[in-house]
């Protein structure tokens, strides 16, 4: 009697926690589901095609947060179906995942490379705290539960039918750098005004230029029509002008940016990153020459704007790379500068 009570209610909804599975595998054959967890990033990606302002725009906070938790929580749920696994397997394989799933969208010419290397470091987070998440709940229940995943899943499918019409937050900065330059004020002023003949080794290893932005060629000054103007031309066809808003020769120069329709031809720059685009544009430049002693202190300042609705890590990106951009461009008028002081004395 007290045995068929017992057996009766012992619990029938729950089964055992699977433990590791003994005996030798193939070689990375536990590692499958990191492969499928980077396809359900890449069809989320296939999904968000949208254009700027759109629905289902890559841009949107609900793909930029959503995309690697699904990578994470699907590849996490798959790998429990077969076995526990580790804590640490929970965080490194989503990552891996992550990043198999960015390398398929540049394979299939989906994304760009600077966008790919700007996301890659918040996506691999982001996964690996999805998959620790996962982790702990496939613990707390016993078993992988389904419907976590199928929730995850949908989110971001109900985010990018809504979330645009939430108008982006602008956040507007401005980066200041200085340098003493081994020149004269004149000669520096002359680089600056009228730029020839850039080899790619003076300004490549601005982080901007090694992320795959184009480098330039020319800022080629001209006084035309009461215009102070400089011809920036960059590589695949990028060109704008710098229309000078205040002139003081020797001393200072602040610029706008004028562009084109045909500023940026197709495939030059991620449309996400494009210049005077939804989500970035420049505001403006300015550079201020102060004679000391026999060199030049040169301060330079750039003013951007960054709209999206995850500024707070796009604004600091944003920072890190207009900061080391300014860092490079004044070594880089400093040496032309100095050089061209030394020809002229020699």
């Amino acid at each position: 009697m007290d045995n068929n009570y017992a057996t009766s209610n012992a619990p029938m909804n729950e089964p055992p926690p699977r433990e590791p599975r003994g005996g030798k595998r193939l070689p990375f054959s536990g590692w499958w589901p990191v492969g499928f967890g980077a396809f359900a990033g890449l069809l989320l990606r296939l999904v968000y095609m949208g254009l700027p302002g759109e629905p289902y725009s890559a841009m949107l906070g609900s793909f930029i947060m959503g995309s690697p938790i699904l990578v994470g929580a699907v590849t996490v749920y798959l790998a429990e179906l077969e076995e526990r696994r580790t804590w640490g397997y929970y965080f490194v394989a989503p990552v891996v995942a992550t990043v198999l799933y960015i390398v398929g969208t540049l394979a299939l010419m989906i994304e760009g490379w600077i966008c790919a290397i700007v996301i890659i470091p918040l996506f691999a987070l982001l996964g690996g705290l999805s998959g620790l998440a996962m982790g702990a709940v496939c613990r707390m229940t016993k078993w992988p539960r389904q419907n976590v995943v199928t929730c995850v899943a949908l989110l971001p499918l109900l985010g990018g039918a809504f979330e645009h019409r939430v108008p982006n937050a602008d956040r507007v900065r401005t980066q200041t750098r200085e340098l003493i330059v081994a020149a004269p004020p004149d000669a520096v002023w002359r680089e600056l005004v009228d730029t020839r003949d850039i080899r790619p080794g003076e300004l490549e290893s601005a982080w901007l230029y090694r992320i795959g932005v184009p480098l330039p060629s020319e800022g080629a000054g001209e006084f035309r029509d009461g215009e102070h103007l400089r011809h920036i031309t960059m590589g695949r066809g990028v060109h704008f002008d710098q229309v000078a808003v205040d002139w003081e020769e020797n001393h200072r120069v602040s610029w706008r940016y004028r562009f084109s329709a045909d500023s940026f031809p197709p495939g030059a720059l991620d449309d996400h990153v494009r210049i005077g685009g939804q989500y970035f544009d420049v505001v403006g430049s300015s550079f201020e020459l102060t004679a000391e002693g026999a060199g030049t202190r040169v301060t330079t300042n750039m003013s951007y704007r960054v709209s999206t609705h995850f500024n707070w890590y796009a604004g600091p990106v944003a920072d890190l790379l207009v900061g080391d951009f300014l860092e490079n461009l004044l070594g880089f008028y400093g040496q032309r500068a100095a050089t061209s002081q030394e020809d002229t004395s020699s």
